[in-house]
């Protein structure tokens, strides 16, 4: 397949609009100096925001640009940098929630508000594999011409994952440990050590856990919740552990009865998540009990809506603001700094919210 690369593309069809500004009406670096009475290089210092010019003169000179019209042209500034300052997003949900995914909207947020500060965009790589001529991951990252890509809720073994992820282009991954790329995960392990240690403390001995689906976030989170039973001496009886999906209110409200009926019902229920968690609660009210006073409840992400439920739901808060700015400002220094930026894990804490679901046992 023959396709055409972004960066190419700019140096052969808008090298133009570098040179000529006669034809396009543009406003120019020298038409600005002229107006001022300065140099060229001080007035691109001035739009620059370079430290070797006085403040007024700066401020001066940046307040005459935008009287004038002047913007900055992308193409001559990719030419310049060979970069296009555009950055890839490459999310697939397989829940279909999408945007309106309580986690992953407030982490790409903070990536788009981080990044645009630093004077990069962002664009949505096409995850559609039923539409028409569609190019694979690469293909349309190479076509676009990304300077690099941020990978989240993807399932790591798809071939064109796997192709993009051995590209030359800079990558980093949300929630996902792979090696040579720099990642950034919520601390699922403490989070749920944290969360079974603060039912723990209120009395609750039998405690069942609804997890998500088969994921790298499922297992570690599963794996710190018999972890920190074991620690507590608390034993954890195999059908108090059930599975269904994140963001499931259907899956979460069956799992739940089941729970319910065994014949001895556990005190606390723990869910993969606060929007699940809205089924399971449905089913503990259809069974004519109360919430905290006869069974305690627990969810996961720390989501608006929780807080605003009666009673709010116990929850570990994940730090999305943090998250989505540790992706960008990695992504973007591997990308202007390739050979000090250090290929790392970052990992960003969690912390319990209280909230008043879970009552003394």
């Amino acid at each position: 397949m023959v396709y055409c690369n972004a960066k190419t593309f700019t140096l052969n069809v808008f090298a133009l609009l570098v040179f000529y500004k006669a034809d396009f009406n543009m406003v120019t670096i020298r038409d600005i100096a002229e107006r001022y009475g300065v140099s060229v290089a001080t007035v691109s210092k001035a739009l620059n925001n370079q430290k070797d010019i006085g403040a007024k003169t700066k401020e001066e000179i940046r307040k005459l640009a935008k009287e004038m019209g002047y913007a900055p042209n992308a193409a001559a500034k990719e030419l310049k940098t060979n970069k296009t300052h555009n950055l890839g997003v490459l999310f697939v949900d397989e829940g279909h929630s999408g945007l309106t995914h309580d986690y992953f909207n407030h982490v790409l947020d903070s990536f788009k508000n981080t990044a645009e500060l630093k004077g990069y965009n962002m664009t949505f790589i096409n995850c559609c594999k039923e539409s028409e001529n569609r190019y694979t991951y690469l293909e349309q990252a190479r076509s676009r011409g990304f300077d690099g890509i941020v990978i989240a809720c993807v399932d790591y073994n798809d071939p064109e994952v796997v192709e993009l992820m051995k590209s030359d282009i800079p990558v980093v991954t949300i929630d996902y440990v792979f090696n040579e790329k720099i990642n950034v995960i919520s601390d699922n392990n403490s989070g749920m050590r944290d969360l079974v240690k603060y039912v723990y403390s209120k009395g609750h001995r039998k405690i069942a856990y609804i997890h998500g689906e088969g994921t790298i976030v499922t297992r570690g989170r599963l794996t710190s919740f018999r972890k920190t039973c074991e620690e507590l001496g608390i034993t954890v009886p195999k059908e108090y552990i059930k599975a269904s999906s994140f963001r499931d209110v259907e899956g979460a409200y069956k799992e739940t009865l089941e729970l319910l009926n065994l014949k001895d019902p556990p005190t606390c229920i723990l869910y993969p998540d606060d929007f699940s968690s809205f089924g399971g609660i449905n089913a503990i009210y259809e069974k004519g009990l109360k919430i905290p006073e006869d069974i305690s409840v627990a969810g996961y992400d720390g989501i608006a809506l929780a807080k605003c439920f009666r009673p709010q739901i116990t929850t570990i808060v994940q730090d999305t603001k943090k998250i989505g700015e540790q992706a960008a400002k990695k992504l973007i220094s591997q990308i202007e700094k390739p050979e000090t930026t250090l290929i790392e894990m970052v990992i960003v804490p969690g912390k319990v919210f209280e909230g008043s679901s879970v009552a003394e046992a």
